[in-house]
Formats: structure tokens, C-alpha cells, sequence
């Protein structure tokens, strides 16, 4: 088998050149100094989304100095602090906030593919907080409402002194090939006609990536993946924060291609050689993932080479 075991080093959101200083969390002291800094600065976020300033591709940052209430720490380095505010509403400050309305809101399946590496890192950081933070407002103990502690990055029960952090679900992403090396791509049941990606599943309790891979991928597609050490392998990973995922990234072969989808999640699977997936992609015919997705760079791993972009869906 020949196989190209290097790891991804293309993947959009696994990018980030701030230093996470986890360290520094619990130091309120330390905080307080560096969000009242000149070079301490906010990003606004909102339900997946943050401010990209406009006509040009980078994240719109507030000065700290300007923004009141509480923020979330992201990170730093010699130059700068970052920090988050999370907002109930899009264009909705707290009261008392002098900030100049800046930027548009976007999508981080959007924007991430296009930010620079420091502004994606700080939006993929800032919108996994946030859903977090909205979805987990109590005691998974006790039921009491809980308070946000060490910067943003956990929260504490003030009645029986629990502390929950930050959730996030490993789940298996993962391009199927068979000997004559065609590729195996699926289309979910709610999805459009045409639009194809890999086949993706949760790691359950007590399973190894691995096993989930196998088992998501007979349930998914009825194809049984190769029981050698060789049949997987692993690629990179990449946090999806949609709402809190990180996606482990394989390519897996087998030595039979028949496909028998489950109908319910997987509407339909095919296997496409090289000139079939480019030939339907030109023809409109087939949608792939866009490039900010780790499905994306698993395709073109196989393929040889980057994706034309008219090819996304």
C-alpha cells in the first residue's frame, strides 16, 4: 500500500501563533494588569460568530480601555493581550460601552479559511468558549448556577465548589479508499443533492478513535475497513467548534467496495477515482467541503493536489 503518512499542515483552524498562557488563568492580579494595558484587546463574539473588519480580511479588535464588563482571556505575547466578550445579542454591547461600532459579523466556517493565522486562532478559541459558556450555565452536580473562573476557561459551582471546564468531543473524520486507490465519499440525508464530503462520526464512552472509525464507517456506508495495523491512518486534527468537536482526521482502506448505506444519516455513497471526481465537480454535478474543513485537506490529500475553489459547495 502506498500511503502518505505525513500529517496535514494545511488544516485553517488549527492555526494559532498566541501563546494560550494557561498559566496566567488564575491569576486575577495578572489579568487585571494586562487587560488595562494600551496593547489589551477584545474580540466580540456571538454565536459562532465575530467582527472581520471591513474591506479587509482580519478580525475587528477593540482596545480593552474601551469595553466594560467581563472578558474571557485568550491568550498573549510580548506585544499584545487578547481577550473575549461574550454578547447575548450581534451589535448589542453592555451597558456603559463607549466602543465605536466596527466591522460586520461573520461565520467561522466562513471568515477562518480567509483570517490570518493569529485571527483564526483567537476566533476558533473565542467561539468554542462561548458556546460553552451558553450551554453549560449550572452544576452538571447539582443544578446551581455556576460563575465563570480561571479567565473564562472554567466555571465553579458556588454550592458544593465543583469546577467544570471547557467540553470537547472527539469525533472521527475519515476518507475511505479501496485498492485501486478510488476514493469513497458520502452525502447526508439533509444535505443537497450533489454535495458529497467524508464520512465523520463521535467517539462513543470507552472506545478508541480507531474502533469508532471502523464502526462509524460499517454503519454509515456498510464498508468493513481493513483489520491491519496499516489500514489507518492517522493525519492531523482539527477543532471544530460547531458546537465543541475536534475532528481527528484519517485515511483507511478496504479490501471490499460495496457500499450499503444506513439511509438515515447517509443518503448515498460513491466511489469516485481521480478523473470521475474532478470531471463531476467541473460539471456542477458534485459539491465538495470547503477548504477551512479538515474533510477538505483529507480529499486532496488523496487527490495529489489542491481543490479548485468553484469545486466547494
Amino acid at each position: 500500500m502506498d500511503a502518505d503518512r505525513r500529517l496535514l499542515t494545511t488544516l485553517m483552524l488549527s492555526r494559532s501563533t498566541v501563546d494560550r498562557a494557561a498559566e496566567r488563568r488564575g491569576d486575577d492580579l495578572w489579568l487585571s494588569r494586562r487587560r488595562h494595558e494600551p496593547n489589551a484587546w477584545v474580540l466580540d463574539v456571538c454565536e459562532g460568530t465575530a467582527r472581520m473588519r471591513d474591506g479587509e480580511v482580519a478580525l475587528a479588535l477593540t482596545a480593552a480601555d474601551q469595553v466594560t464588563g467581563p472578558l474571557t482571556f485568550l491568550g498573549a505575547d510580548d506585544d499584545a493581550a487578547y481577550f473575549a466578550r461574550h454578547l447575548a445579542e450581534r451589535d448589542v454591547a453592555a451597558a456603559g460601552d463607549e466602543r465605536p461600532e466596527a466591522g460586520t459579523w461573520v461565520d467561522l466556517r466562513r471568515a477562518g479559511g480567509e483570517l490570518p493565522a493569529r485571527d483564526a486562532g483567537l476566533m476558533v478559541a473565542a467561539v468554542a468558549l462561548d458556546n460553552w459558556h451558553r450551554a453549560h450555565g449550572r452544576c452538571a452536580r447539582c443544578g446551581a448556577p455556576t460563575e465563570v473562573a480561571s479567565g473564562g476557561w472554567s466555571r465553579r459551582c458556588p454550592v458544593d465548589g465543583s469546577e467544570h471546564f471547557p467540553r470537547t468531543d472527539p469525533a472521527v473524520i475519515v476518507l475511505v479508499r479501496d485498492r485501486e486507490d478510488r476514493a469513497l465519499l458520502g452525502r447526508q440525508a439533509r444535505w443537497s443533492t450533489g454535495w458529497f464530503s467524508t464520512l465523520a462520526g463521535f467517539v462513543e464512552a470507552g472506545e478508541s478513535a480507531e474502533a469508532a472509525l471502523r464502526r462509524e464507517v460499517r454503519e454509515e456506508s456498510g464498508v468493513v475497513i481493513g483489520s491491519g495495523q496499516d489500514d489507518v491512518c492517522y493525519l492531523g486534527s482539527q477543532p471544530w467548534p460547531f458546537p465543541w468537536s475536534l475532528m481527528l482526521g484519517y485515511h483507511a482502506w478496504t479490501d471490499d467496495p460495496t457500499v450499503d448505506v444506513d439511509g438515515e444519516e447517509i443518503a448515498e455513497a460513491r466511489w469516485f477515482t481521480r478523473d470521475e471526481l474532478a470531471s463531476a465537480c467541473a460539471a456542477g454535478q458534485v459539491g465538495l467541503p470547503p477548504a477551512v474543513s479538515i474533510a477538505r485537506r483529507l480529499i486532496e490529500r488523496w487527490y495529489g493536489s489542491e481543490l479548485p475553489g468553484d469545486w466547494s459547495r
